[in-house]
């Protein structure tokens, strides 16, 4: 149990400029480019200090630097209304396009916590594609949720936060969960 929550805390440090963003960039124009402005810097400071690496990292510097400056600099309100969407659909696109170049974008980080003679084993590489297959769902899921919301469709707006919210920390329990329970099942099987 401790390796899952160890891991499930390294796994909210690897989207601390995410998770800020998403809860501070609420209500006014104000909070938006403050969120932008902590995400974008928390995102170079994880990056220098190889807090966070890989595809997360780079699609994070892309979205918080170009975000930022089409909404501080240019005040382009066109971007404010489909920043929800645009951070999804990059997140999805992203974790979609590591699995189909075979490079799963959480094997960054599940490499922190297993020894380097594992990386190449095909069980790590199929736990690293299912895990980062149903963060491109989650992600996939979000971005419609997110194009919902600015649509103004069927729910109120808590409606759709509270189903994203749902999602990001169901997904996020998996990631810590499903890594032992693959090694466990492989224990408990017998060997011919």
């Amino acid at each position: 149990m401790k390796k899952q929550i160890m891991s499930f805390l390294k796994l909210l440090l690897g989207f601390g400029p995410w998770l800020a963003f998403l809860f501070i960039a609420h209500g006014s124009l104000f909070r938006l480019k403050l969120a932008l402005i902590i995400a974008l810097v928390l995102s170079i400071i994880m990056g220098v200090t190889r807090c966070n690496r890989g595809v997360t990292l780079w699609v994070g510097l892309f979205f918080f630097s170009s975000a930022s400056l089409a909404v501080i600099v240019f005040n382009n309100m066109w971007v404010v209304k489909h920043i929800g969407l645009g951070a999804s659909g990059l997140l999805a696109i992203s974790a979609w396009l590591s699995i189909i170049f075979g490079k799963p974008f959480t094997i960054e980080y599940a490499k922190q916590e297993v020894d380097p003679s594992l990386w190449n084993n095909p069980t790590f590489i199929k736990i690293n594609m299912i895990i980062s297959s149903a963060w491109g769902l989650t992600f996939t899921i979000n971005a419609i949720l997110a194009w919902g919301k600015m649509e103004k469709l069927i729910l109120p707006e808590l409606g759709y936060e509270i189903i994203s919210y749902f999602l990001l920390i169901t997904t996020s329990g998996f990631t810590s969960w499903y890594p032992d329970h693959v090694q466990k099942k492989i224990k408990n099987t017998p060997h011919r």
